[in-house]
């Protein structure tokens, strides 16, 4: 960990965050509040410096993330009673299959995607070249696990993908929520982050910003 992000606090994470948004226009939806992460010497050529992460954080945004699961038999059931936002059977796998742009549309649909073990060589084969590069392939959903709590855990959650640019920017809430929440959900992120950056790369700036307001550097 870098030392500047050592001596980042909660307290100038909050004073950001209110300035992110009192300098951002108020405009006709809910912006999400965004964290920004410039990483230094982070050599993206070497695949083990790359960082592929699902964060949960400890505030869930009002702006729900939404999961879609592939599943059938009783495992479908059960991810329709544990609310999932969609439920892909191994039907319409094979239909998606074939329309390059239906799985372009369901990748924008949804944040997250899970998978009965048995379904995830197919949909590599059928699906692979869009939600790879989106970093959506979907997350292995383990026998006899609680969808439930799986679903909720996502729903809580932003995914990081540093692979071509060493910076990372996410979501953590929305403008509607209190300054001190999203400052921890911003504390998460960048510890998470920190712990899986190799000896020699550290996060040399850190900034936040609404969807279409101004970036506030807190260092």
């Amino acid at each position: 960990m870098s030392q500047l992000v050592k001596q980042l606090s909660k307290e100038s994470l909050v004073e950001a965050i209110k300035r992110a948004k009192e300098e951002s226009k108020k405009r006709n939806f809910m912006q999400s509040v965004e964290l920004i992460l410039a990483i230094s010497g982070l050599d993206l050529r070497k695949p083990e410096n790359r960082i592929r992460t699902v964060i949960r954080l400890p505030h869930k945004s009002s702006k729900a993330r939404r999961v879609a699961v592939f599943a059938d038999g009783a495992v479908a059931e059960a991810a329709e009673k544990a609310g999932a936002d969609r439920v892909i059977r191994e039907k319409e796998i094979d239909e998606l299959a074939g329309s390059k742009k239906d799985v372009k549309k369901l990748a924008k649909e949804f944040d997250f995607f899970l998978a009965e073990p048995r379904f995830m060589a197919k949909i590599g084969r059928a699906m692979g070249s869009v939600l790879g590069p989106r970093n959506k392939m979907p997350q292995i959903l383990p026998p006899n696990a609680d969808v439930k709590a799986v679903i909720e855990g996502l729903r809580s959650s932003v995914s990081v993908n540093v692979r071509n640019n060493p910076m990372v920017a996410v979501a953590i809430g929305t403008e509607d929520m209190d300054e001190e929440d999203l400052a921890e959900n911003a504390l998460a992120v960048i510890d998470a982050i920190s712990s899986k950056l190799p000896e020699k790369a550290f996060i040399k700036r850190v900034y936040v910003k609404t969807t279409m307001g101004p970036s506030v550097r807190v260092i």
